[in-house]
């Protein structure tokens, strides 16, 4: 507020200034230039980012659309660290996945909270047969210590294979809602963990040749 010549009042609005996004920042909150690390990134992971990871599994195509991994959401923590242009990444990635389980499709929740160490080099520094492993999954062997090598370009990394990969990976191969699971009975389809099947078990038509065969005494 002010006063001027002739003794009016002026109110002065002083508006925040709304930062203005550069456009070569990434606009994914997966995504890291180079020259802002060292830096921490945490990032809430949405159910759509790595469902289509989880859909595409031989466990989905098992199970059924009603039945197969789906994920429940989770979150990612990541500090990363320099030296030179090798970009050193750790921390933790976290989430749950809402399943059946592989015997009696029961719903059951998996949870994981694992910790992660990789590191990312720059593309052009990978030689091309482990460049085209890490890119493509083309079948080429690494050594031990290459496969927690991500390759990066532009002057940019790229989080988001590193936390769909944890996730792919929590899902197990034969989830079971516990290790006595009886499954299903293949004849009525009853829940065997809830109350014994009566069903008989059909014989093996293989041996019907058989059934009127006596052995002697």
């Amino acid at each position: 507020m002010c006063l001027d010549s002739e003794g009016g009042v002026h109110i002065l609005l002083r508006l925040p200034r709304q930062p203005v996004r550069p456009s070569h920042l990434p606009s994914s909150p997966y995504h890291v230039a180079v020259r802002d690390v060292p830096v921490t990134r945490h990032v809430d992971v949405a159910p759509a980012f790595v469902a289509e990871a989880v859909a595409g599994m031989p466990l989905r195509e098992a199970l059924g659309d009603d039945h197969g991994p789906v994920v429940d959401g989770g979150e990612a923590d990541v500090e990363l660290t320099a030296d030179g242009d090798t970009i050193f990444a750790q921390g933790a990635i976290k989430g749950t996945i809402a399943i059946a389980c592989s015997r009696c499709v029961t719903p059951m929740a998996i949870s994981f909270d694992e910790r992660i160490r990789v590191t990312f080099v720059p593309a052009a520094e990978l030689a091309p047969a482990d460049a085209a492993a890490t890119a493509e999954d083309d079948g080429v062997e690494l050594a031990s210590d290459e496969l927690d090598v991500f390759p990066y370009a532009d002057e940019l990394i790229d989080l988001a294979p590193l936390v769909r990969e944890q996730f792919v990976l929590a899902v197990p191969y034969a989830p079971l809602c516990r290790e006595d699971c009886q499954g299903l009975c293949p004849q009525c389809g009853a829940d065997k963990n809830v109350a014994p099947c009566t069903c008989t078990r059909p014989a093996d038509p293989r041996f019907a040749a058989l059934a009127g065969v006596k052995l002697p005494s």
